[in-house]
């Protein structure tokens, strides 16, 4: 059998190093499939999962790139199927993932022919890939494969290749040495980039002059932990954490001030707020009223991404580097600070900050405290554990009541913050880290919009685990939480009834039907039993967690027009209205009357 274009194309893949593919079927790609099939059977074949859904294939593809470092694959067919992809490829764009999507097209004979599934997605695609190339004959897709795969790994970025059905059953050609052909190779690898000396000084110089010195963090800061700790250790400074850099460094140390910005610390907040100087180190944080004010800091940024320079604020020197190379050179040119007064004062302050968690977790609620499941489960995860979270308001006990320990990893949809990835993130995780416990911490209102679909994915796959455990937590309240604050809060609006009331439904029961470990809670005293029951089950378990949706996820300084938003809301009849109000009336007094006072 003569090769065909699909099978060069699964050949070229592996040769770039490609593993795994997560994907759903389709007659648009059939080619590419039964190309994976044929080198399965020669023991060359890459590894297909078949998710419940496209958008959950694209969500794990860009988590496997988050969790490994390596490039993410997800496929589908054409039409639908391929517009499925597209907001599992904008998490990923968004986050900075190299992700790969294939997608099937018609028949390149019917192309503009109003077809049925042809759309033409070379230009649906057009704002969130980096690259995106329709093949139109087999010689053509030898450097389609390798520009686009180059270009998703070096920009981190999202590349797609679209593979009319005809193209990739045809007879493969190798391009030929003649006018009108291109002949590429495979392979890449990153280079190491690092900054100017001149500009490096410049850099130094300026932090050696700051007397109360904030760090900022972010993803890509990852790998760079040793010299962050040097740097915030020489210069005494604090460490803030941008969300999506929440596991670069643990929690323990007692110079990190937590996550920033809504879902943030108040250390980290008062720290940003009271510093001289600020050191950015890969980040894109978005929201400027969490960052110093015009004026107030001197500034240095180091990012990878030249995109990413100052975009945030007014930095003074922007280093265009690797962050650990950037640092290690950077690092010889500062000074040790000998005054520890603003350093020393922050590790109080975080002293402080635990205690409040704790006493918010540990406060009593009907039923059950949403913070607390989270400030339970977090000492008993191992040091090798992976958490991912969904948006939405458990997104806030991941930030604030989950405490990193060195070794663990963590992530949710950051720039993006779609609903609907914690679960196929979490599935990702465990295909890339067989051997780790994960945890996936849901709402229900993404639970119901398309997670519970792939805990049929983890029952067809979870055998091939190593370790089994794989723990979806449900917060089950019955509402569209964060939503309905935001409409207290923000809107100065009540809770609407008719777009934030969710169906009960039996989640933990749900995943006893599937032959997987359904665990319910509805009393707070029983958590941390049916987290240790959790971690040591034989197979994934789904814990459903019957919260109290009135907690409130308040940010970490509320405002007084915040407050005066929320009261709105009360006084206009919102749901339980005298309990919201029992249960806040001591946060809102201890966040706003300070600003009253200062006024």
């Amino acid at each position: 059998m003569a090769k065909m274009t699909s099978d060069f194309f699964v050949e070229r893949l592996k040769a770039w190093g490609v593993t795994r593919i997560y994907g759903y079927p389709g007659d648009g790609i059939n080619g590419v499939l039964g190309a994976l099939q044929r080198a399965e059977k020669k023991g060359e074949g890459i590894d297909f999962i078949q998710v419940r859904h496209e958008e959950m294939a694209a969500f794990m593809a860009t988590a496997h790139a988050k969790f490994t470092g390596e490039l993410g694959v997800c496929l589908s067919t054409g039409g639908p199927g391929a517009t499925h992809m597209i907001t599992g490829l904008y998490d990923a764009k968004q986050d900075h993932a190299p992700v790969l999507a294939i997608v099937g097209q018609a028949e390149s004979t019917a192309r503009g022919a109003h077809y049925q599934q042809e759309l033409n997605l070379d230009r649906v695609f057009m704002d969130v890939a980096d690259f995106v190339q329709e093949a139109a004959a087999p010689a053509q897709v030898r450097h389609l494969v390798d520009r686009g795969v180059r270009i998703a790994i070096a920009n981190n970025g999202v590349t797609v290749l679209v593979l009319p059905k005809d193209v990739q059953d045809e007879p493969w050609e190798e391009p030929q040495q003649a006018h009108g052909f291109t002949r590429s190779g495979a392979g890449y690898r990153r280079p190491v980039v690092v900054p100017q000396q001149a500009d490096l000084q410049q850099a130094a110089d300026l932090l050696n002059h700051g007397k109360k010195v904030a760090i900022l963090i972010g993803s890509g800061a990852r790998g760079a932990e040793a010299e962050v700790i040097h740097v915030a250790e020489t210069l005494g400074a604090g460490v803030a954490k941008a969300l999506l850099g929440k596991d670069v460094l643990p929690d323990d140390l007692p110079f990190v001030t937590g996550a920033i910005g809504m879902l943030g610390t108040k250390p980290s907040s008062d720290m940003m707020s009271g510093c001289d100087t600020l050191l950015m180190i890969g980040t894109g944080f978005p929201w400027a009223e969490f960052l110093p004010k015009d004026g107030q800091a001197r500034a240095v940024q180091i990012d990878i991404d030249p995109g990413m320079l100052g975009l945030r604020y007014p930095v003074d020197i922007n280093l265009h580097g690797d962050a650990a190379a950037t640092l290690r050179a950077l690092l010889p040119l500062l000074k040790y600070n000998d005054d520890r007064r603003w350093q020393d004062n922050i590790t109080k302050e975080m002293a402080t900050w635990r205690e409040t968690l704790r006493d918010r977790a540990m406060a009593e609620a009907k039923p059950v405290n949403p913070q607390r499941v989270v400030w339970e489960m977090s000492p008993l995860l191992p040091n090798n554990a992976i958490v991912t979270s969904d948006s939405g308001s458990c997104a806030n006990w991941f930030a604030r009541d989950y405490q990193v320990k060195a070794g663990q990893r963590a992530s949710l949809s950051g720039g993006l913050a779609s609903m609907g990835a914690a679960v196929p993130y979490a599935i990702a995780a465990k295909f890339a880290h067989p051997d780790r416990p994960v945890v996936a911490l849901v709402g229900d209102g993404a639970m119901q919009m398309n997670n519970m679909a792939e805990l049929i994915t983890i029952q067809k796959y979870w055998r091939r685990w190593d370790d089994p455990r794989l723990i979806i937590c449900v917060f089950n309240n019955e509402d569209l939480n964060e939503v309905t604050w935001e409409q207290r809060v923000m809107e100065g609006n009540p809770r609407y009834p008719a777009s934030q009331a969710l169906p009960d439904v039996p989640y933990a029961q749900f995943a006893n039907l599937l032959g997987l470990r359904g665990i319910f809670v509805d009393e707070p005293d029983s958590l941390q039993a049916a987290w240790a029951e959790a971690l040591s089950a034989d197979r994934p378990v789904v814990l459903e967690v019957k919260t109290d949706p009135d907690v409130a996820p308040f940010p970490p300084h509320l405002t007084l027009e915040q407050a005066k938003g929320f009261t709105s809301a009360m006084l206009k009849g919102d749901r339980g209205a005298g309990q919201v109000i029992a249960d806040t009336a001591r946060q809102l007094l201890n966040e706003v009357l300070p600003h009253k006072e200062k006024k």
